[in-house]
């Protein structure tokens, strides 16, 4: 069954779709199927959990090593054969040999990076579902819509629910890249790929003071249409805009070329990564002019960051593990409302428990072998969620 509308460009209508209610074998089957799913994603939880400690650890070793061993340089423009083969730290301009260039649209800057951005205009499918019992069966009600939107990736139309109408170009006929300088340098001292690689904090060009560069490409703003109306465009047409990333000259339009930190080893008239003795790679650099301090407080900062991230999703990866492998009880008891809530509500909190447990517990062991003290407190503190949990057991149910 569907219904059709059309509320000015957005148009939209609904499918109701319907089947049988699954029978309690089927369920069971299905059941069975998360259950693996769910081992699977337990099994993973405890890799991530036990392999994140260790790399947290070895990183802020590293980075230790490093702090102690890092040599400013009193000067970038000359190079020290004294410094050959050691940490080093510097800050100063970025400079590029050429600018980067863009010759179909006339645009050339002196910078370390260019980015063309196409967009499409195109239509795009939105869906939104919702499932109901009625009369015995599983209705499921879907309202599809269409809207025209401006994207940088081709949207498929062939997979739209309702392609008529809705169709999009299968390709762009101008495509996105981005330009990259081959020789990158502060002072003296050639940047690494690694180190080029950091260099991401791209910004819009302004286009204000560019020409049309073609008859069939009309500016407004700062993009350039490839349309008939850019204020009515219709599905296929282009636009494109500029992005730069460490400028690397004085521009009339962006003032004076950008500066940056590096943390690298030397080597000759290169910057190139640093080998710690834990096994980590020391290849730093942050935009501004920063102390060693500050360089490798920032470090510290993300690899802590990164560290309780990981943490929680190698958690949240126990507990829908665990959810999913104890999924079965709440099948064997769903014909029952009352008891099915029940069965539910114990089941997400022993899920609870014994994920926050475990967790502590793989944490605990991935600090043994750095931290033991650390480890034993973990180790403790992993029994808590378990105890508590018993401690709002009735007696009767105890005994």
């Amino acid at each position: 069954f569907q219904q059709f509308s059309d509320t000015g460009s957005r148009k939209e209508h609904v499918k109701i779709t319907s089947e049988p209610k699954p029978g309690f074998l089927e369920r069971l089957s299905e059941t069975s199927g998360g259950m693996l799913i769910g081992l699977v994603t337990f099994l993973l939880a405890f890799y991530l959990l036990f392999t994140n400690e260790g790399r947290a650890l070895r990183t802020a070793k590293s980075l230790d090593e490093g702090l102690s061993l890092v040599v400013p340089l009193d000067s970038i423009h000359s190079i020290s054969q004294q410094n050959e083969g050691r940490l080093v730290h510097l800050a100063g301009a970025l400079s590029t040999s050429k600018p980067l260039f863009d010759p179909s649209y006339g645009l050339s800057i002196q910078a370390v990076k260019l980015k063309r951005n196409v967009e499409m205009y195109q239509w795009v499918e939105y869906e939104d579902s919702k499932e109901y019992e009625e009369n015995g069966e599983i209705k499921k009600e879907t309202k599809y819509s269409y809207n025209t939107e401006w994207k940088s990736e081709v949207v498929n139309s062939r997979n739209f629910d309702r392609e008529i109408g809705h169709k999009n170009p299968s390709a762009m006929a101008v495509e996105s890249f981005t330009a990259v300088s081959p020789n990158v340098q502060v002072g003296s001292f050639v940047l690494s790929r690694g180190l080029v690689d950091k260099i991401d904090d791209f910004k819009q060009l302004s286009l204000s003071h560019l020409e049309d560069p073609h008859a069939d490409v009309t500016r407004g703003g700062d993009y350039f249409y490839h349309s008939d109306n850019p204020r009515r465009p219709e599905v296929g047409d282009l636009r494109v805009s500029f992005f730069y990333a460490g400028l690397s000259g004085d521009e009339p339009h962006l003032g004076t070329a950008d500066k940056v930190t590096v943390i690298a080893r030397q080597r000759g008239d290169q910057l190139v990564p640093y080998h710690t003795k834990s096994g980590d790679v020391l290849e730093i650099l942050y935009p501004g002019d920063l102390s060693v301090e500050e360089v490798f407080q920032k470090e510290h900062e993300s690899n802590t960051m990164k560290t309780w991230a990981l943490r929680a999703a190698g958690w949240l990866s126990m507990f829908v593990g665990i959810s999913l492998m104890t999924r079965i009880f709440y099948t064997l008891v769903d014909w029952f409302p009352v008891v099915r809530d029940l069965v539910n509500i114990g089941l997400k909190a022993f899920a609870l428990c014994v994920a926050s447990s475990l967790s502590l517990l793989t944490i605990a062991v991935g600090w043994l072998f750095y931290r033991p003290l650390w480890a034993l407190l973990l180790a403790l503190l992993s029994v808590v969620p378990i105890v508590v949990a018993r401690s709002r057991v009735p007696p009767k149910k105890q005994q």
